[in-house]
């Protein structure tokens, strides 16, 4: 499909929201077997990626967890998933799978909706730092 890491797990969030920044710089800080690289949703790649695996974006406009060749997860899946990967303490976050993922989107949404007003806005992406930048897919 894309130029992407078939063997890395694809984040793709949301690059303005200050909430989804501090979810990725915890990632990256935790992610100590190197799994992960990060997309912005607002990128012209998060955009392919989206589109490529036919996501609509009215459902969903926060984080999205693609494994490329595997299987894709978003909203609370994909936040459970991400947590059994980083291991330590937060593998015990994905104990929360055993609730109907009716139930944990309901809390997942009602977070996302708020998440500008409760945590702000950033008017761009975050633009990673040299030593990050490998991370990072454009």
């Amino acid at each position: 499909m894309l130029n992407i890491p078939k063997d890395k797990k694809i984040i793709l969030f949301d690059g303005v929201c200050n909430l989804c920044d501090s979810a990725v710089q915890t990632i990256i800080k935790h992610d100590t077997k190197d799994v992960f690289r990060f997309v912005a949703l607002q990128s012209d790649l998060g955009q392919k990626i989206i589109k490529h695996l036919g996501i609509d974006t009215q459902k969903t406009d926060s984080i999205i967890l693609y494994q490329p060749g595997f299987a894709y997860y978003y909203k609370s899946e994909a936040a459970l998933e991400i947590a059994k990967n980083l291991g330590g303490i937060f593998y015990f976050a994905s104990l929360f799978s055993i609730l109907p993922t009716s139930f944990s989107n309901y809390i997942y949404d009602y977070i996302a909706k708020n998440r500008y007003k409760w945590y702000g806005k950033k008017e761009t992406c975050l633009i990673p730092t040299k030593e990050l930048q490998a991370k990072f897919l454009d």
